[in-house]
């Protein structure tokens, strides 16, 4: 049983895990990867915009950043799951690094067209789509599997401390060097966190024996299987929701600043460091819970406390409620969704935690781009505000629900175990 002592003690004993060569390695290669990657995020959106797109145009890069997600996540999960993972992500992320690389060579010659950021994105997307399952399934294999909780709390915080640092970095290079700075960080992030995963990750293909598993038919039995399993169902629903209704709040947080509030850049990044701040708090926050949560109503009531956020940032019209309301709304999100991958990763057998992982992925970064796209086209026909308050209305409206099917589910399953 757990005494207030244990959970005094949960702190520290998880930060523990920074001091140890491979974990605290891995955590700040990954941060400085994602701070290059953040402050891409943000000037990419302002090009775009700058360069004439309209809401339309920006709501497709981001599909066409997530949509392969879509096609290729699971092949991903099979390939983390009986692939050789270091070369995976070597080649993959090689690949990605050259449309950073590209765009800096563009913006600097003046040939950079939208069409080319979008195709460029599609680029990433693919090669994401495909490296991703074997990048997130690192860390299980960092840790005891008593601490992937821990673990994996601790990623999310130097994701969301990236949210951060990328955006501020971000906002700096815009005003004193344009959107190439930005691309030109997001570009050299990428050789430390490549040369960790080379050194971290042990050679030569994943050793789990699935012999069957070659075959068309059998390729995604592993994801069948998980689906059919009404806990990781349940997480699972979850953030799709969240992401299809409620991750176009970041896509579009540019239009709101711009067109809605009158702000510029500078504002611009100071929303993004916002759900980064609530990003950290809210990884920050798992850390600190006890042990004896139901994380699945943790997860549940805090996505639909987003949502709720979603239409109060929708109805704001004053500029600094918006980081405020950011703050929230990166805290709930962070917290729901990591709470939601610690329920799948420690849940699923480690024959499948690459599978696992692409249905997470495929969750997350499909329901984001497919949501963006609709959203984006909400948008154009009604307005921002509009889109994003119908976005916030149903995704509470579905989240109580699916909270309520998860729990009962659950009180099913104790149903069962005592009368066997």
């Amino acid at each position: 049983m757990e005494t207030p002592q244990t959970r005094k003690n949960n702190l520290p004993a998880s930060f523990a895990l920074l001091r140890t060569r491979r974990f605290g390695t891995f955590w700040f290669a990954s941060l400085l990867s994602n701070i290059g990657t953040w402050a891409q995020q943000v000037a990419q959106p302002w090009l775009l915009l700058s360069l004439g797109a309209s809401s339309f145009m920006i709501g497709l890069d981001s599909f066409a950043l997530g949509a392969p997600t879509f096609l290729l996540t699971l092949i991903g999960g099979v390939l983390a799951d009986r692939g050789d993972r270091r070369r995976i992500i070597a080649v993959f992320q090689s690949i990605q690094m050259l449309c950073p690389t590209l765009l800096v060579v563009l913006l600097l010659t003046g040939a950079v067209h939208p069409w080319i950021i979008i195709c460029l994105s599609l680029v990433v997307g693919v090669t994401d789509a495909l490296s991703m399952p074997s990048f997130q399934s690192i860390v299980p294999s960092l840790v005891e599997h008593a601490q992937i909780s821990q673990g994996l709390a601790l990623n999310s915080i130097q994701f969301n401390l990236s949210r951060i640092l990328g955006p501020s970095i971000a906002g700096i290079l815009l005003v004193s060097m344009g959107a190439a700075g930005c691309f030109a960080i997001s570009a050299l992030s990428y050789l430390p966190f490549i040369a960790v995963a080379l050194w971290i990750l042990p050679r030569g293909k994943t050793v789990y024996d699935n012999t069957d598993a070659t075959s068309g038919k059998q390729l995604f039995n592993g994801a069948r299987s998980i689906i059919a399993d009404p806990n990781l169902r349940g997480a699972l629903l979850t953030v799709l929701t969240t992401s299809f209704l409620c991750g176009p709040l970041i896509t579009f947080t540019p239009v709101l600043v711009k067109e809605s509030l009158q702000g510029d850049a500078a504002h611009f990044s100071i929303g993004m460091a916002a759900f980064g701040v609530g990003g950290m708090l809210g990884a920050f926050s798992l850390l600190l819970i006890s042990k004896a949560i139901d994380l699945r109503r943790f997860s549940a009531r805090l996505a639909a406390v987003y949502g709720l956020t979603l239409v109060l940032a929708a109805l704001n019209t004053w500029y600094w409620g918006l980081p405020v309301l950011l703050i929230f709304a990166g805290l709930c999100m962070t917290a729901s969704n990591t709470a939601a991958n610690s329920i799948l990763q420690t849940s699923a057998s480690p024959q499948l935690r690459g599978q696992t992982v692409s249905l997470y992925m495929l969750a997350m970064r499909g329901g984001l781009s497919s949501g963006s796209l609709i959203t984006g086209i909400s948008v154009h026909l009604l307005s921002v505000r509009t889109a994003l308050i119908i976005n916030g209305c149903l995704a509470v409206a579905i989240h109580l629900y699916t909270g309520w099917a998860w729990q009962r589910a659950k009180m099913t399953d104790k149903t069962l175990v005592s009368k066997a």
